[in-house]
């Protein structure tokens, strides 16, 4: 019987807390597809305050906001954007560009730190004297951090560098950022300068910030204009959303001082990950909240066995692959829910070994 819960899928698995709760239940609102919700109005101005930007629109998601952002763009079916293999919205958000906006996707390697070669992005962008048979390069798109290296943080310098190249070529550079704030966190950084070089972010509310839904797209005044229109073509367009973004607002308010935390025991379990007969994490890498960890072959286990085997004892993780497993902190989890989870791992291997005969 499972007496402890101890959940390290996501980021995205908090609960509202009690001030989160309460300031969606008092919430001032209005109808937001008028333009009316004051609530709105205040977390949009403040997110766009935060990053930089004029102005800003809240999403129902971060993937609609990707979309949005991305369509908002390129408004010309037959465009093409430059992207990581590795990118969320790549390999993550179903393929939407393509089926909702007629967007060709031309990605480049994502290196094990997120980022692309700068020259490899630039041998992407297409020839435009050969419009007669290529796609026109509209968009270069990063994410940062960056999930599918491992939280993985792009600096300022190394944004402003792809900035400077979309500039020389007259293209738009748009950076998923839904965990933006961790990356500042982590880099010591703020949030305006790592994104200072982008046209449009997405920055997602839902994830290290822990409120219940929402991401907000900032940009310029007249991006946010058409991108409001795309929201309600794509059926994102609400009513009082103030309920929504009262909780998003409280969770900006709560939680981000709370990501350090976040970042120091992601540190710790994959250290003790590590220690681990046969386990495996680059301790090194481990620059946020994300945790890949690596299940060497000589373990005997994969990777749903695994997941299967840790959930007896109440530890829910995701597979990430073949022998390999995430973990994801966030600030409902305590340092003795870590110290749990490493004993959860070190039963389950042994476990496995013990049944195997080794010793």
């Amino acid at each position: 019987m499972v007496v402890r819960t101890v959940d390290l899928r996501s980021d995205t698995v908090t609960k509202p807390t009690e001030a989160m709760r309460n300031a969606m239940a008092n919430a001032e609102v209005d109808d937001d597809v008028l333009g009316y919700d004051p609530t709105a109005q205040r977390l949009e101005a403040e997110m766009a305050k935060i990053t930089g930007k004029e102005a800003g629109l809240f999403v129902p998601s971060g993937t609609m906001g990707n979309l949005i952002s991305v369509l908002t763009h390129c408004q010309i079916r037959g465009s093409e954007i430059i992207l990581g293999d590795y990118s969320h919205i790549h390999i993550y958000e179903n393929g939407g560009i393509s089926t909702l906006g007629g967007v060709h996707p031309r990605t480049v390697k994502n290196n094990e730190d997120g980022t692309m070669d700068l020259d490899l992005i630039e041998a992407a962008i297409r020839d435009p004297s050969f419009e007669i048979c290529y796609p026109t390069t509209r968009l270069i798109c990063l994410e940062n951090s960056q999930a599918h290296s491992g939280g993985r943080c792009l600096s300022a310098e190394y944004t402003d560098k792809v900035g400077e190249l979309a500039k020389k070529y007259g293209l738009k550079l748009h950076i998923d950022g839904a965990r933006i704030f961790n990356a500042s966190v982590a880099l010591g950084v703020p949030v305006h300068r790592l994104v200072q070089a982008a046209d449009s972010v997405s920055v997602c509310l839902s994830k290290g910030l822990g409120a219940p839904v929402g991401s907000v797209v900032v940009g310029s005044k007249s991006f946010i204009a058409r991108a409001k229109i795309l929201r309600k073509t794509l059926g994102g367009g609400m009513r009082q959303i103030g309920v929504l973004c009262a909780a998003a607002f409280t969770a900006l308010q709560e939680n981000l001082v709370k990501l350090e935390g976040d970042h120091r025991k992601a540190k710790i379990l994959a250290a003790e990950l590590n220690k681990i007969k046969g386990l495996k994490v680059d301790v090194a890498t481990v620059e946020t909240n994300i945790v890949y960890c690596d299940i060497l072959k000589g373990s005997r286990i994969s990777e749903t066995e695994l997941v299967k085997t840790l959930e007896q004892y109440g530890l829910l993780i995701l597979p990430e692959g073949p022998l390999r497993v995430r973990f994801v902190l966030h600030h409902q989890i305590s340092e003795s829910d870590v110290h749990y989870a490493v004993s959860c791992l070190q039963r389950a291997l042994a476990g496995v070994a013990e049944e195997n005969g080794d010793k």
